[in-house]
C-alpha cells in the first residue's frame, strides 16, 4: 500500500524549514508527501511566559490532537519542545541527525558584560544560567518565533538576547554580532528534530525508520531521561548534554535555582555501549545532592 504522508508542522519559518527537510528526505526514499501547517497555542500567545501557561508540550499539543483526529500522519518538532512522555498512541518515528547544540548571545556590544546589563530570553534555563554567571544583570522575558525575537531585540534597549544557534543557522539568519555561550549547558535535545507518528500507522513508521540517526537518538534519549527523572516536564532550569566522543559518552547536566544562585551539576564519562539508564543515574545523583529540595522550591515558585 502506498499513501500520501501528511506532514504536520507549526507554521513559523523555522518549523516549516524543519518539515520541508523531512519532506525532502521522505521523497528521496520514494514516498509521496503533503505539508499541513498548523498554528499552536504557544505561537498564538506571545504575551505570557511559557512557564506561566501551565501546559506541558504547548508547542506540540495542537499537532498531537490533529494526528489523533486523523488530520495528519506525522508531525515534525524541535525535540527540545517535546514533553518527555508522549501522548498515548503517539510514538517516536525518527530522530534526525542533530545540528549545533550551542546557545548564542546576539548583542549590541559587549562592554556591558562586566557591568550592569539587560538580557532577554523566554527560557528559565537560560535565565538561571545567565544570572549564575552575571548576578548583577537583569533578565527580561522574550517570546515569539526567531524572527519575532530578533525584531524585538532591535526595537528594545536590551544589551542582547539568547538564542539556540541551530534555529538561526537553519534558516540562515544568524547575524555577525554574536558570541557562542559554550559555558551554558543546552536544553535536553537542543538542536535535534523529532518526527512522531501514530503507533498503529505501520506505513509511516516504516518510512520514518530510514531517517533515524542512531548516534543523535542515543544522546537525546540520555538527556531527556535526565530531564524526566528530575521533574517530568519542560519548565525547570535544567540543562543536559550528551556527546559520543571516541566510543565514549560524555554527559554533563545541571539543575539551577530560578535566580541562578544555586547550581547542582553532574558529569560522567562511560563506554558508548553503556548508555542505558545513564540519564536516570545522573538525575538521581543531582536529586540526592540537594536537587530534590531545590525542585520543590522551583515548583512552589512557579505555582504562585
Amino acid at each position: 500500500m502506498n499513501k500520501v504522508i501528511r506532514i504536520g508542522t507549526r507554521d513559523s519559518e523555522l518549523a516549516l524549514w524543519q518539515a520541508k527537510t523531512v519532506q525532502q528526505a521522505l521523497e528521496q526514499t520514494g514516498h509521496e508527501t503533503q505539508l499541513v501547517p498548523v498554528k499552536s497555542e504557544g505561537d498564538l500567545n506571545l504575551d505570557q511566559p511559557l512557564y506561566e501557561m501551565g501546559i506541558t508540550g504547548i508547542f506540540t499539543k495542537t499537532l498531537d490532537v490533529a494526528m489523533i483526529q486523523g488530520k495528519i500522519d506525522i508531525a515534525v518538532h524541535s525535540m527540545k519542545d517535546v514533553p518527555t512522555l508522549l501522548p498515548r498512541d503517539i510514538v517516536e518515528g525518527a530522530v534526525m541527525k542533530r545540528a549545533n547544540t550551542t546557545d548564542i548571545l546576539i548583542h549590541k556590544g559587549l562592554d556591558f558584560l562586566e557591568n550592569e546589563g539587560t538580557i532577554a530570553t523566554g527560557s528559565l534555563r537560560r535565565k538561571a544560567q545567565w544570572l549564575h554567571k552575571y548576578p548583577s544583570h537583569k533578565v527580561v522575558d522574550l517570546r515569539g518565533n526567531v524572527n519575532t525575537r530578533l525584531k524585538k531585540l532591535e526595537e528594545n534597549d536590551w544589551n542582547g538576547a539568547i538564542f539556540a544557534a541551530a534555529g538561526l543557522e537553519r534558516i540562515e539568519i544568524k547575524p555577525d554580532n554574536f558570541i557562542d555561550l559554550n559555558w551554558m549547558i543546552p536544553a535536553p535535545a537542543q538542536g535535534a528534530m523529532l518526527i512522531v507518528a501514530m503507533e498503529n500507522d505501520i506505513y509511516s513508521r516504516k518510512a520514518l525508520s530510514a531517517l533515524n540517526h542512531r548516534e543523535s537518538e542515543i544522546c537525546v534519549h540520555i538527556e531527556r531521561e535526565f530531564l524526566r527523572v528530575l521533574e517530568g516536564g519542560c519548565t525547570a532550569p535544567i540543562g543536559g548534554l550528551a556527546r559520543i566522543i571516541e566510543d565514549k559518552i560524555h554527559f554533563k547536566g545541571a539543575l539551577f535555582s530560578i535566580d541562578g544562585k544555586q547550581k547542582i551539576e553532574v558529569e560522567k564519562i562511560v563506554p558508548a555501549d553503556q548508555f542505558q539508564d545513564l540519564g536516570k543515574t545522573c538525575a538521581e545523583e543531582i536529586l540526592q545532592n540537594g536537587g530534590a529540595e531545590l525542585m520543590k522550591k522551583i515548583k512552589s515558585i512557579l505555582k504562585n
